[in-house]
């Protein structure tokens, strides 16, 4: 699990431009063609106001990312399979919608599963309880990203 705090921390790193902007560093995924239109279109329906935060600019800029607030809280649509992901993951159901906590015992990563992209939402202790944006995120994840056959995670 320090792993996963380690790449965390370097996906997301807030930046002050001129003028107080807000700029993003997120790493994009590496997305084939078919999770890359599924994201794209995901991406561009997010909200510009996420538990209270304005969004903010993302950078490098890519369809597949979106970031909120200081400090930020940051998406990624197309990640790979997170790697602690088991039959047997505690996984948390949001309006239909599976999400893997990651850490299980103070979760700060969750990342939607059992649909045809994976979608990463980073949510820092400093925004309180990550419940409104889960619910609201998996509102528009239902509508844009289909769910993988039968149950698979």
């Amino acid at each position: 699990m320090p792993r996963l705090h380690a790449v965390a921390a370097l996906a997301l790193t807030l930046a002050v431009t001129g003028c107080g902007t807000q700029t993003v560093r997120i790493t994009p995924p590496e997305a084939d063609a078919a999770t890359g239109a599924v994201c794209a279109d995901l991406v561009a329906d997010l909200p510009d106001t996420l538990l209270e935060a304005e969004r903010a600019r993302v950078r490098p800029d890519s369809e597949l990312t979106a970031a909120w607030g200081d400090p930020a809280i940051g998406l990624r649509c197309g990640v790979e399979r997170p790697a602690g992901l088991a039959p047997t993951s505690y996984l948390q159901e949001v309006n239909g919608v599976a999400w893997l906590p990651q850490p299980e015992d103070a979760p700060t990563v969750y990342t939607v599963v059992g649909r045809e992209a994976y979608v990463e939402l980073s949510v820092p202790p400093a925004h309180g309880a990550p419940a409104a944006a889960l619910r609201q995120i998996s509102d528009l994840v239902s509508e844009h990203v289909p769910p993988l056959p039968d149950g698979e995670l």
